[in-house]
């Protein structure tokens, strides 16, 4: 029977959800009342491990004091100027620092109009129509991030899907190649250079982590055949290293996109890369065959600026690295041994303070390959985790981990999982 909370959710929202995705049953729809740390708790006072930290954005963890002293000062001073602030120029300052890429920066409100910009740029500096990205990534809820995002009809490369309806231009501008095959990628990009503008690629797609050599091929290849790198660091951005994938795999990009940890928590987003192209933006050039539209009503306003700031100084605090992939290594471990005990047939992805498990018996690379996996018990799965008060996204398999998980919190989750697996069989 759905609780009050629920049966008012349903009849405000589609499927009783405020942003999409989560697709849980009604019986188990609930209202997030407060978080603090790792933990979350629901308007009838109910405790969760968090496992999905608000998508990866609490990367400090919910509440930190930091951030919230850093916002309750800012408050009082105003929360949007739409204008340049000098919260939002120090950010930008210390990220130029640790980003090769971003040597001009511009600000938005979220990684979607990040990625969706990039994408803009890469065509018009090329003069060129289509962006090719790899099957089964995200990049936001614009066009290309939501195309061949879970396809099922395994088309032939470099056909797209559909994955959404409304979004009939992307079977025209875009392209798709299967992650970690560095000779498929090759023989598309080479037989379409003509047409194309740029290669948009998250560094770690998903919790699928890059064969060697595989990032430095497409950047090699960019280069050659004059196609833009736009590398969607939303999910990798201060979480692999202070510097990013950039720093983890050192490869640069042409572009890049963030959101999600810089925040904090807080809306954010911002795209950077190459002085010439990022000249694109500037309004002295309107009017010209030269600019590219970009504007913001919340980019950069001094509230998430000012959130941002204090999260990157926390990020900055020694240690924080080392604990974020040795919790990562050590949870991932856990999970192999947990699933090992109950004898099921499961890999266990990902890389640093990222994990995922795949219920399959051979290896993961690519989106297809965790296609194959058994998705109907990945999802009693999910739902039996949530039900043990486990918060994630049961439409999805990524674990996140955050500053604020211990390996106590981790053994809980296996602990549940145990129990789960139990279950479900």
């Amino acid at each position: 029977m759905a609780s009050e909370i629920a049966t008012r959710a349903l009849a405000a929202f589609p499927a009783g959800i405020s942003n999409g995705e989560f697709g849980l049953p009604p019986d188990a729809l609930m209202a997030i009342e407060r978080g603090e740390g790792a933990r979350l708790w629901d308007s009838a006072g109910r405790e969760y491990l968090d496992f999905s930290m608000g998508w990866g954005s609490a990367l400090v963890g919910h509440a930190r004091p930091e951030v919230v002293a850093a916002v309750v000062r800012q408050a009082p001073l105003g929360a949007n100027f739409a204008h340049l602030n000098t919260a939002v120029l120090e950010l930008a300052e210390e990220i130029r620092r640790v980003s090769p890429a971003a040597r001009r920066l511009r600000f938005c409100a979220s990684g979607t109009e990040a990625t969706m910009y990039c994408q803009r740029l890469a065509r018009a500096v090329t003069g060129k129509a289509r962006i090719l990205k790899f099957e089964g990534a995200y990049h936001g809820a614009n066009e290309a991030g939501v195309t061949s995002l879970f396809p099922a009809r395994n088309l032939d490369f470099p056909e797209p899907e559909l994955t959404s309806a409304g979004t009939p231009s992307a079977a025209h501008e875009l392209l798709v190649a299967p992650w970690n095959d560095l000779a498929s990628t090759a023989a598309i990009l080479r037989a379409h250079a003509g047409t194309l503008a740029g290669v948009i690629m998250e560094p770690l797609q998903r919790c699928t982590p890059p064969v060697p050599g595989f990032l430095e091929g497409v950047r090699a290849l960019c280069t050659e055949l004059g196609l833009v790198l736009i590398w969607d660091e939303v999910v990798t951005g201060f979480r692999l290293a202070y510097g990013g994938a950039q720093e983890y795999y050192g490869v640069v990009p042409d572009l890049v996109a963030y959101g999600k940890a810089l925040g904090g928590g807080y809306p954010i987003g911002a795209f950077g890369g190459r002085a010439d192209i990022m000249e694109w933006v500037s309004e002295h050039r309107i009017g010209r065959d030269d600019y590219v539209w970009m504007a913001s009503t919340l980019g950069g306003n001094p509230i998430s600026a000012t959130a941002a700031r204090a999260t990157l100084g926390v990020l900055r605090q020694p240690g924080t690295y080392e604990h974020l992939h040795g919790l990562g290594a050590r949870f991932r471990e856990m999970l192999r041994e947990t699933l090992a005990r109950r004898q099921a047939i499961a890999q266990v992805i990902g890389d640093g303070p990222l994990a995922q498990v795949v219920f399959s018996d051979r290896p993961v690379t690519d989106y297809r390959s965790t296609a194959r996996a058994d998705k109907a018990r990945g999802r009693r799965l999910m739902l039996g985790l949530f039900a043990r008060g486990v918060f994630i996204n049961p439409m999805g398999t990524k674990l996140y981990l955050s500053l604020a998980h211990d390996q106590a919190t981790c053994a809980a989750f296996c602990d549940r999982l145990d129990d789960t697996l139990a279950e479900i069989g």
